[in-house]
């Protein structure tokens, strides 16, 4: 039986990929909790708010993913 074994070598270039990839799911990662929170925050509003801010319920999640999206 033959065994194989390999050793993994982070190169530089490595380096970056792993750099970029943990601060783009770091990123990804602050947006879906300001999502949730814009999302709890606004439907905590009533109905006559939501409508004061020219809201309908069903427009929540939109809005809430534009708001973590944009910042």
């Amino acid at each position: 039986m033959t065994t194989l074994t390999q050793i993994l070598q982070i190169t530089p270039k490595g380096e970056t990929r792993l750099v970029a990839f943990v601060a783009a799911k770091r990123t990804q990662f602050a947006r879906w909790r300001l999502y949730r929170r814009t999302l709890a925050e606004i439907s905590a509003l009533s109905n006559r708010e939501l409508a004061d801010l020219g809201l309908h319920r069903s427009e929540l999640k939109r809005v809430a993913w534009q708001a973590a999206l944009e910042s």
